[in-house]
């Protein structure tokens, strides 16, 4: 099955979508068109790709005009056809997945001229390739640590269709922080994430709290998509079963594309804090929970609260 059928038939109803205005608390005007403009073109000139771009993030002109901006490796198409992502899908026989040795190194490179102290990696999924792309993963993080021994880097690796070699591979460069997101409740992985599991999620976030309980783990879901507030509950519980995941964020789902799932609810302030509140209350080190909030947002300042709760 395709990615581009795996969404559409992920998109099948499952609840009323919710048309009309956003709510007050979702709006958030473009502000920064400048700083947009000016940071993709340098980023583009060392052929370089961001999730906030691809996800079509609501904060990018935001972390943009702060000089903030998640870097996304592996190129720019994904192998998976999850329901809530607009990141282009492509088969693993396109040229484009062929790729670049030469991102880690343009990675590095532009965060140092970024001057980034904290520097946030993610990439695509990439089922094609035998180590899922950890090595290329691992290489990046080296060469930024090497280009800025003084910062912090988070990575946000896809779950590596459950390999922990492959996640080892990458706690092995060194980052500080390690995320690795849920998206959703386990009743609905199969109509937002049809390729992943929620068990083997799990396993990848407690093998690499196990593995290296230096690194402060991380995890993030979105709200919106059809949940329960008894099934966020049980998720934030889940991943502080063994206590393997330090940080949670949480997000409201806003649909990127007419492509991907709709929304059906959106989750006031007050719930957010709910759910905040009852993941301290459960042993979280920092739960970030917003309508605004996505897992790499303001992840330098969530890094540091929960280093400082934690000290």
């Amino acid at each position: 099955m395709t990615p581009l059928v795996q969404i559409e038939n992920a998109i099948a109803p499952a609840g009323k979508a919710l048309r009309g205005r956003l709510p007050e608390w979702l709006r958030k005007p473009a502000t920064h068109p400048e700083s947009v403009t000016a940071l993709k073109r340098d980023l583009r000139s060392l052929q370089l790709h961001t999730v906030c771009e691809s996800a079509r993030c609501p904060n990018i002109h935001e972390c943009f005009h702060r000089g903030q901006a998640t870097f996304m490796i592996l190129g720019n198409l994904c192998t998976r056809g999850c329901g809530f992502c607009s990141v282009p899908k492509g088969s693993a026989e396109k040229q484009e997945f062929l790729l670049d040795a030469s991102e880690p190194l343009n990675v590095a490179r532009m965060a140092a001229e970024m001057r980034l102290r904290y520097v946030v990696i993610t990439s695509v999924n990439r089922d094609d390739l035998p180590d899922g792309g950890s090595h290329h993963f691992a290489e990046t993080v080296a060469a930024v640590r090497r280009a800025l021994p003084g910062a912090q880097i988070e990575v946000l690796t896809p779950d590596f269709c459950g390999d922990m070699e492959a996640v080892r591979r990458v706690l092995d460069a060194g980052p500080h922080v390690f995320n690795h997101n849920m998206e959703t409740v386990s009743r609905l992985y199969r109509r937002v994430r049809p390729q992943a599991d929620y068990r083997q999620s799990l396993d990848v976030l407690r093998f690499a709290k196990q593995y290296r309980p230096d690194v402060l783990t991380k995890s993030g879901l979105m709200v919106g998509l059809g949940e329960t507030a008894d099934e966020v509950r049980r998720l934030l519980s889940d991943l502080r079963q063994q206590g393997e995941t330090d940080v949670a964020t949480i997000g409201q789902y806003l649909q990127p594309t007419r492509r991907n799932l709709p929304v059906l609810k959106y989750v006031t302030p007050e719930e957010f804090d709910s759910y905040r509140d009852y993941g301290l209350s459960i042993g979280f080190r920092m739960v970030f929970s917003g309508p605004f909030v996505r897992s790499s947002y303001m992840a330098d300042r969530v890094s540091a609260e929960a280093g400082e709760v934690a000290g």
